[in-house]
């Protein structure tokens, strides 16, 4: 289906300036996560060298500004770019989400004390973060390259690499199986909560690249 999109880079219209907007929101979203998690993690201040809120803004006025591009373009008669156009409505939906995501991981930051304690988990969580940054770094790389091959294998490791394991950690959270304190683990459960649907949604992102519009965000 990407290819499709891709072949109205030789075009020029309203959905060659809507798919411009998407490459722009991508880079947003990347900032704000990369942003967030650090100081999060690795950071005793509250202070974020970006301004989050002011960004996801600007990915919610880049989604109502992509759906009316798509619509316009649509509305004067391609009917040729239909799958495409329902695809780029799609594809910003997703960004939108993992802006919002986002945004809930610089809030735990921000209300947290400090930086988020791991304990006894420390190994598991460092490797789903670990995971989860440098898939969505992959996931930028091969979204802007329409890379297809790449885009399965990010599909896969999403499955093996962060949701098994988010959930193994948030049961033992969960069941009292820490040595964290109270809200030092109801932190970690939000924030692995986070991690994963930030790459729930870079998954079904670059599925755009592999399926139909009627498959994004499943399985090839």
């Amino acid at each position: 289906m990407f290819r499709q999109i891709l072949k109205l880079l030789s075009k020029d219209n309203l959905q060659v300036q809507a798919l411009s907007e998407c490459y722009e929101m991508l880079d947003i979203c990347h900032t704000m996560v990369n942003a967030s998690v650090e100081t999060l993690r690795n950071s005793e201040s509250r202070d974020v060298n970006v301004d989050i809120y002011a960004m996801d803004k600007r990915l919610n006025s880049f989604e109502r500004d992509v759906r009316r591009k798509v619509m316009t373009h649509l509305s004067l008669g391609h009917t040729a770019d239909i799958a495409s156009g329902l695809t780029l409505v799609s594809i910003v939906i997703d960004l939108e989400r993992i802006g919002d995501y986002t945004k809930n991981i610089y809030d735990l930051a921000t209300h947290h004390p400090g930086r988020l304690a791991d304990g006894k988990h420390a190994a598991d969580v460092q490797a789903i973060e670990k995971a989860a940054l440098e898939n969505f770094d992959r996931t930028v790389t091969a979204f802007k390259a329409g890379d297809i091959e790449e885009s399965r294998k990010l599909m896969k490791d999403y499955k093996v690499d962060i949701s098994s394991q988010c959930r193994d950690v948030e049961e033992l959270l969960v069941s009292g199986d820490t040595d964290l304190a109270v809200s030092d683990a109801v932190a970690l459960a939000l924030y692995l909560r986070f991690l994963k649907r930030i790459s729930a949604h870079s998954r079904n992102l670059i599925s755009s690249l592999v399926n139909p519009v009627d498959r994004i965000g499943y399985p090839e």
